[in-house]
């Protein structure tokens, strides 16, 4: 590792023992180890998709989440925590990405992003996003790409599983990144003339229907601008999830993930899927 990698690792907040980690791993050299969180079958499918594991990479914050009080009656996004969480998760994947990068990979594959609350405090929680680096060989994907990394110039990362990141480079489309997007959203109270009037009624409550829906759609127009950005065609294998984490009732995030995917080549084909019959009883 050089010393202008290791400068790099140091700016983006990657501790020294990491750093000593990856200089052990010295990827392409005769003698060398990688380290991966891929099952074998995942393993072996990345490989004969011409993708060889460099490495284990991982990223993680420690955050304190600010404080931001709705009002009672009132929906609203929770602009302070929204960005919090946010830019917690980002730190977290910065530090993944520069991990691979100095590496020497393409991207990481199989990526977990995750949030853990802390014992130190009700308001600091642990962002981890941890992945396997990968180094794309001649002819991987068919043949015929040069360049595996985004239009930022950054190894590209994919929270699909190993079968399906080998479905896809199969059909033709490669990785670009992963996409998020969360919103932290006040849901408004009730007041207690209409909890009364709705006792053994069949009713939607209107107030709690928008609030859930603005939010997740908040959520999800930021993941779809990021996949513009990497000028991607599209997003799989998206993921909607709703967390509430200490924030009590009323109070919660919408978070949207996927990978931004683009093809290959414009020529390509989709491979017709083969039947396969089980011989398990």
């Amino acid at each position: 590792m050089t010393d202008q990698q290791t400068s790099g690792l140091s700016m983006a907040g990657v501790p020294q023992d990491a750093i000593k980690r990856l200089a052990e791993l010295k990827p392409g050299k005769a003698g060398s180890i990688f380290t991966s969180d891929l099952s074998v079958n995942e393993f072996l499918l990345v490989r004969e998709v011409g993708f060889k594991p460099l490495g284990l990479v991982l990223g993680s914050s420690i955050y304190h989440v600010g404080l931001q009080v709705g009002r009672w009656g009132k929906n609203q996004e929770l602009d302070v925590l929204s960005q919090a969480m946010y830019h917690a998760r980002e730190l977290a994947m910065t530090r993944m990405e520069a991990e691979a990068d100095a590496l020497g990979a393409d991207g990481i594959v199989g990526v977990r992003l995750d949030v853990e609350m802390k014992e130190f405090g009700a308001d600091i929680a642990e962002f981890i996003a941890i992945g396997t680096a990968v180094k794309a060989e001649p002819g991987a994907g068919g043949g015929g790409v040069d360049n595996w990394r985004n239009n930022k110039r950054q190894p590209f990362t994919s929270d699909l599983s190993g079968q399906d990141f080998w479905t896809l480079i199969r059909a033709g489309y490669a990785p670009l990144g992963m996409v998020m997007g969360t919103c932290v959203y006040h849901i408004a109270h009730q007041r207690m003339g209409s909890v009364i009037g709705n006792i053994g009624r069949n009713v939607e409550i209107e107030q709690f229907t928008q609030a859930l829906y603005d939010a997740r759609e908040l959520a999800m127009s930021r993941m779809q601008a990021e996949a513009e950005e990497l000028h991607a065609e599209g997003i799989v294998g998206v993921q909607l999830r709703q967390h509430s984490h200490t924030w009590g009732s009323h109070t919660t995030e919408f978070f949207a993930i996927g990978t931004a995917v683009r093809p290959l080549r414009a020529d390509h084909v989709i491979e017709r899927p083969t039947m396969v019959l089980s011989l398990d009883s």
